[in-house]
């Protein structure tokens, strides 16, 4: 395949410019001048469109195992191609969790099988998320499992918690930790603020955010383990997770997305679809995010794509699911952080393409000669409105229902071959 005339941008190489990309045998085998003896079966013109890697997502539900009968896994991974996204990170919180190998193995499979993004299994940290027993790290990840995570299910014994971090360093394991003190958090909905205030919601304080980052880097100090800290929101947090970088600790992060837009202020009079976990922090918080995004504390965007459904959205909001989908909707609000805060395009997407894939340790999110051509193909100024009939996921809630986004994906592909196009009639 020859993708032509594009604007192809590359994160990890800083490369912006108008050119050419070859393709064959799933990779990219060269950009800007064909290879000797090259005959493309296909061309696309990208003239007027942008071509970059496709996205890397570290954090996404997919209903799998548990949503079969609604071939959940199946909606959820066309709306990540049909968002551009080509790697994803699935949430071991599923029905049942994946705590065992033969779960991670059936799910890689079912995802393969359909050709659409490629699925990261994330391994369940104890056995069934209960918080207590351990599960069997080398086993799960010779199963396919890229890291180990509790989603939002809590891990209140630090004990157990230590012991994982010691089994984790033994093997060089990643463990991907939700920083966020259950018993601060309990029962609340909303951020601390004036807003849960006047709204009358049960809040959850930033603190029960930074209690747990303290406890965790201290954790590592005496362990040496690799942590990855996820979906940090607040200023104080990202504080102490710069200092511990700076001391030298293997600690990284990252943010949703909804969490670089979004504020408590933003929940209006109850509105649901702003119910998120955790919960939408104060405007200074929302600051600090993008601020740490810039200067590296961030490495990596993530869409937390959560989908949810009328029954469980549709109610008042300290008893409505948290949750929203996001697939979608990852790449049109990161373009639109970047034309509002004045970012470059080529760091933006670093967020959600090399940044992402380097945390993982994976060739992905970058165009390189000899690496996989998974790529996204969109038109950077094309407006389009969120709503129900747009998703294409299962879940239809997010707080950017309604909103007039820009930038739409027209084709990605996946190891070579079109997973998705936005073309009538194109195959």
């Amino acid at each position: 395949m020859l993708i032509q005339n594009g604007r192809v941008i590359d994160p990890a190489s800083g490369l912006d410019a108008v050119t050419d990309l070859f393709l064959a045998g799933g990779k990219i085998v060269a950009i800007g001048e064909a290879p000797a003896g090259f005959h493309a079966d296909r061309v696309i013109n990208a003239a007027g469109l942008a071509v970059m890697p496709g996205l890397v997502d570290l954090a996404a539900r997919l209903g799998e195992p548990g949503g079969e009968h609604k071939n959940k896994l199946q909606s959820e991974l066309k709306a990540a191609v049909a968002g551009g996204v080509t790697t994803l990170c699935a949430m071991p919180d599923t029905n049942p969790p994946l705590d065992e190998p033969g779960l991670v193995q059936m799910l890689r499979q079912r995802a393969d099988g359909l050709g659409l993004a490629r699925v990261l299994p994330l391994g369940a940290l104890t056995r069934g998320l209960a918080g207590q027993e351990l599960t069997e790290f080398a086993k799960l990840r010779d199963a396919g499992c890229v890291a180990f995570s509790q989603a939002d299910a809590p891990l209140a014994d630090t004990r157990v918690l230590y012991r994982a971090m010691q089994y984790a360093a033994t093997y060089g394991i990643t463990l991907r930790i939700r920083p966020q003190d259950m018993r601060l958090a309990a029962g609340g909905v909303a951020h601390d603020g004036q807003v849960a205030t006047r709204l009358g919601l049960p809040a959850i304080p930033s603190v029960a955010e930074t209690v747990a980052i303290s406890t965790i880097v201290i954790l590592m100090k005496d362990s040496g383990a690799r942590v990855h800290l996820e979906r940090v929101s607040t200023r104080e947090g990202l504080e102490m997770i710069a200092a511990a970088r700076a001391y030298g600790l293997p600690l990284s992060c990252d943010v949703s997305i909804n969490h670089v837009h979004l504020a408590d202020i933003d929940i209006g009079y109850f509105d649901s679809n702003m119910r998120l976990s955790p919960p939408l922090r104060s405007t200074n918080d929302r600051d600090a995010i993008q601020h740490a995004l810039l200067d590296g504390t961030i490495a990596a965007i993530c869409s937390d794509h959560s989908p949810v459904g009328n029954d469980d959205k549709l109610l008042p909001f300290g008893e409505a699911r948290p949750g929203a989908s996001a697939l979608e909707l990852l790449l049109p609000l990161v373009l639109g952080w970047a034309e509002q805060k004045h970012v470059p395009l080529v760091k933006a997407l670093a967020t959600v393409c090399s940044g992402p894939a380097d945390l993982l340790g994976l060739p992905a999110g970058r165009l390189a000669v000899g690496g996989p051509a998974d790529i996204c193909l969109f038109e950077p100024l094309t407006p389009w409105r969120v709503g129900p009939e747009t998703l294409l996921s299962s879940g239809k809630h997010t707080p950017f229902a309604g909103m007039e986004l820009r930038g739409r994906v027209r084709y990605t592909l996946v190891g070579g071959c079109i997973a998705y196009t936005a073309e009538p009639g194109a195959a």
